[in-house]
């Protein structure tokens, strides 16, 4: 505004937006957003419309098309859209459905006239996605007549058209073009129509949802016979904890002492699940992303009954803490669908309700129905209880663990002076920079002597270190030795499970070395050891696998003499192949020694030399086979260990020293 214009700010400065521009010119007031999301809100009042004719009783079936040029389509078997004139409003019906805000049917919903739980409540819908349209057509077949309306850019081109017809049913056909001259973006993928039309399959039992989209010509139904119930079932699949359970009730009140009285009706389908969680809020058949009244209360009644169960049947340890939602949400598939003669959303995008008599109707209600549902089944509760025990436990450990990590990791680290036995090399330059992990003190002396002090630095490990796949984040990070060598590794750690994620503080970028070699005996003691740094590193650190910069350095098994001269067999074969070029010479053959026992000479040739060393680069090909492999042989299948173990066995035993 120049400083003229300020100045002349006065009584005839101030303007009102008329008609369609209402919208056209400000759509985030209405539908949350300029963008996608609003365009989607938009064609979600019309299909808001159609459902509640359904959840009348008028229609079974709701066709939803995408056309090629996004242009939209929602079709339904309902009583058709009254459009005739109104003697009481003095106007057309359809003006005031098209061309009025705050104009429709659903106003009297409390008194039981029409619509009484009904999804589009505020009289904007219809009105408002017209204004936003390019163009809209209305096709209504009603009292023996075809009806017919076309608006462009917010404004009816030649009136109603009316003309006798037969038709199999009543019912409205919409069509219409989202404005791109209102929306920044009107291309709707076509996974949003899924998305919406599954849910309200899911909420409105029996009602049949049927998208056609023209891009990819595919046509594809939703239909829950049963409603929530059948798709908690859905997300159940074989391996619940427990089957679904399905409550149902009402009730009657007022959100404050000076309001009306309305209705509520309360449907809830849940069961206890190890793998999948999901929690899921409807309101008037709205999905409501943030929850509110119905989150509130969901939380409340559960957690007040499982720590009631848990109080009563001894199951807490002695100064155990209470449990959370946390610990039941970890197992729990829950849905609500409520719906009210009176609701109080958040806004017009009815992605969260505040209604408090809601929440308290719904909170009692659950309470009752979970008492009486832990006491009839004794074993299902037993299950629950004992689930959220677990997820209680592993949360809590996951919180000492964090307390743990933050304390002994957090903060930059001068490695060379912090952790003990730790021998740095010279060099700055991390791509050259080599990490040696040796087994042992004895190894670190003869590695310290063989290496090159200016690119290798050595990390020696004291005896057999904790299994990292069986332990729990909290020991890990308890362990001195594991402590020790992800401070030396310099890149923090990665934490994939549910508890622990925001343990999470690895960066790649933050990695002390080019090179990570394991370096172990040949014997069946240093195969272990190597076994139990490489899940170590698999389990904190796996990227550093991924992206190959984990090695195992070979130990040569035999050193043979001949004259003199020391060849290294670094298997049976390679020992018979050297044998065989030396049969005319007397030889000498020695199994090879620990690392400590090994003269510094040998060390570098055998062991550290980049030109005679041979290093193994440990790449996992099959992520899932590795873990497969680290499962069998480190995890708790003791009998699948045993069976592996029976069948290939004898593959190793030249590994074993039975001389």
């Amino acid at each position: 505004m120049s400083a003229k214009q300020k100045q002349n700010y006065g009584n005839e400065s101030i303007t009102s937006l008329k008609g369609a521009d209402r919208v056209r010119l400000r759509p985030a007031v209405i539908f949350g957003s300029d963008g996608l999301e609003g365009c989607q809100h938009s064609f979600f009042e019309i299909l808001s419309n159609s459902i509640d004719e359904a959840r009348e009783g008028y229609g079974k079936l709701i066709r939803v098309i995408r056309h090629r040029d996004y242009s939209l389509t929602v079709e339904d078997q309902g009583r058709g859209i009254p459009v005739e004139y109104n003697p009481k409003e003095e106007r057309y019906n359809w003006e005031l459905v098209y061309c009025e805000l705050y104009a429709g049917g659903k106003y009297s919903n409390n008194t039981g006239e029409n619509y009484e739980y009904a999804l589009g409540l505020n009289g904007l819908g219809a009105c408002a996605t017209q204004y936003s349209s390019e163009f809209m057509d209305v096709t209504v077949f009603r009292d023996g007549y075809k009806y017919e309306l076309h608006f462009e850019k917010g404004n009816n081109i030649g009136g109603l058209k009316k003309t006798k017809c037969d038709y199999a049913h009543t019912g409205t056909i919409q069509t219409w073009k989202p404005d791109r001259e209102v929306f920044t973006d009107i291309r709707i993928p076509v996974e949003y129509f899924k998305d919406v039309l599954k849910r309200q399959a899911v909420v409105n039992a029996g009602l049949v949802f049927e998208f056609t989209d023209e891009e990819s010509g595919t046509t594809e139904t939703f239909l829950y016979e049963n409603g929530i119930v059948d798709y908690v079932q859905e997300l159940n699949g074989e391996k619940g904890l427990t089957a679904p359970r399905y409550f149902e009730g009402s009730a009657k009140g007022r959100d404050r002492e000076d309001k009306p009285e309305y209705k509520v009706k309360m449907q809830v389908a849940f069961c206890f699940n190890n793998e999948v969680n999901a929690l899921e809020y409807y309101h008037n058949s709205s999905f409501l992303e943030h929850g509110g009244a119905p989150d509130k209360a969901v939380r409340a009644a559960f957690v007040t009954e499982l720590d009631k169960y848990l109080k009563n049947n001894n199951k807490y340890n002695k100064n155990e803490s209470k449990l959370t939602f946390a610990d039941v949400e970890d197992s729990l598939i829950l849905i609500t669908n409520t719906f009210s003669t009176m609701t109080s959303y958040e806004n017009q995008t009815k992605k969260a309700i505040s209604n408090k008599f809601i929440q308290e109707a719904l909170t009692d209600f659950l309470k009752q129905q979970l008492e009486i549902y832990l006491i009839e089944n004794k074993e299902e509760a037993e299950k629950i209880a004992n689930q959220v025990l677990i997820n209680k436990r592993s949360r809590e450990s996951a919180e000492r663990a964090r307390i743990d990590v933050k304390k002994k990791l957090g903060g930059t680290m001068d490695i060379s002076s912090r952790v003990k036995k730790f021998v740095d090399c010279r060099s700055k330059d991390v791509t050259k920079r080599e990490l040696y992990i040796v087994e042992g003190d004895s190894a670190l002396g003869s590695v310290k002597m063989g290496r090159d002090s200016e690119f290798q630095a050595i990390m020696p490990v004291r005896g057999k270190i904790l299994n990292c796949l069986k332990a729990e984040y909290d020991s890990i990070f308890k362990n001195e030795i594991i402590v020790d060598l992800i401070k030396v590794l310099g890149c923090g750690v990665e934490i994939r499970t549910k508890h622990n994620k925001d343990l999470s503080a690895f960066d790649f970028e933050n990695l002390k070395w080019d090179k990570i070699i394991i370096c172990t005996d040949a014997d069946v003691d240093g195969y272990q050891i190597r076994t139990l740094i490489l899940a170590m590193l698999y389990r904190l650190v796996p990227t550093l696998i991924e992206r190959g910069k984990v090695y195992i350095a070979e130990s040569p098994l035999f050193e043979i003499t001949s004259k003199g001269q020391s060849y290294f067999a670094y298997n049976e074969k390679e020992k018979i192949e050297i044998l065989e070029k030396l049969k005319d010479q007397k030889v000498t053959i020695q199994r090879s020694k620990g690392l400590g026992e090994n003269d510094p000479d040998m060390m570098w040739k055998t062991t550290m030399n980049p030109e005679t060393r041979r290093l193994i680069k440990v790449m996992p090909g099959d992520i899932e086979k590795t873990q497969e492999f680290f499962d069998l042989l480190l995890g708790d299948n003791l009998q699948g260990r045993k069976d592996y173990i029976a069948e290939h066995g004898h593959e190793y035993m030249e590994l074993l020293d039975i001389s």
